[in-house]
């Protein structure tokens, strides 16, 4: 299990560098005002940020995932992995029974953490040195978060992102394992790192497509609030105002960056976990024979007796 939570810290930072923009992207386009909007697509809004904000402006809020999604992925691993020894069969069902158990699980840190991050993306929009800043990083955001609202407030969006982390990581291992079966992932396939990256990144695309809808109202219900002016009242006022004011197409709203950052970010998560639990292994197994006594084989006493110069 040791070796599940080193592979998704190691897993889990990789993939943060290499998604974090279209994740800001993805937030921005969710929880704009319909009425006045500000971007018209995910390459405007991309355009706009770098424009108006510089590049750092793509990679506001990192410093939360960065301190989160490395242990959330080292739990999420390390349960699934746990998960799976405890089920006894590795079948395509438990596959996603230890993926959905790991996602849950995981929420205990997930939701805090991507409230920070959602209200630190949302900060300072459209300004590239903002004139007054609410929060000073995703710390902060959360000590301040908590004291105007208590345990309450750091755990806006809970029962949302349950819904979206339990059946999204059930189809995330569930998807890895059949593709990873199909295309015969096997250690001396000269293939393997690109077909990897192949069944990670279609993993995390399945999975995103599977609860996209329930993150577009988590996203709403996290960012409901910053200037202090509440519009919903819960998750089922979010919704009803949300498709009243955009119709259906608001649960699609900024599902091309999501998907444009799931691929990527996936293909190295997966494929970083994979090969390093593969090296982890292949040196305990040869630490383990290097280990075992050898043999002594006894010679005939005669031939042990060696000759004098008497």
């Amino acid at each position: 299990m040791a070796m599940d939570f080193a592979a998704g810290c190691v897993g889990g930072a990789a993939g943060v560098l290499v998604g974090h923009p279209f994740d800001t992207v993805k937030v921005r386009l969710q929880v704009q005002n319909v009425d006045k909007p500000l971007y018209r697509g995910t390459y405007h809004c991309f355009q706009s940020i770098v424009r108006q904000e510089s590049m750092l402006g793509l990679y506001k809020g990192i410093g939360s995932p960065m301190m989160g999604l490395t242990f959330i992925n080292a739990i999420v691993f390390g349960v699934q992995g746990n998960a799976m020894r405890q089920l006894g069969r590795d079948t395509p069902l438990n596959q996603f029974l230890a993926g959905a158990a790991a996602g849950a699980i995981q929420c205990v840190i997930c939701c805090p953490m991507e409230l920070a991050k959602t209200r630190m993306q949302m900060q300072g929009t459209g300004e590239k040195k903002s004139k007054r800043k609410l929060y000073k990083n995703s710390l902060d955001c959360l000590v301040r978060i908590y004291r105007k609202e208590g345990f309450k407030g750091i755990n806006r969006g809970m029962v949302t992102t349950l819904l979206r982390e339990t059946p999204g990581f059930g189809v995330y291992f569930l998807a890895y394992d059949v593709l990873t079966r199909s295309l015969g992932c096997e250690p001396d396939d000269p293939y393997m790192i690109p077909k990897l990256l192949f069944a990670g990144g279609m993993s995390g695309i399945a999975s995103w497509l599977s609860t996209y809808p329930v993150d577009v109202i988590k996203s709403r219900l996290q960012a409901d609030g910053v200037g202090g002016v509440h519009r919903y009242s819960g998750i089922v006022d979010c919704v009803r105002q949300s498709v009243r004011k955009e119709g259906y197409r608001v649960f699609t709203r900024g599902l091309t960056s999501t998907l444009l950052r799931a691929f990527p970010v996936n293909a190295t998560t997966f494929a970083t976990v994979t090969l390093f639990l593969m090296y982890m292994r292949e040196g305990e197994e040869c630490s383990l024979q290097n280990s075992e006594p050898q043999p002594v084989q006894l010679q005939p006493l005669q031939q042990q007796t060696q000759p004098t110069s008497m």
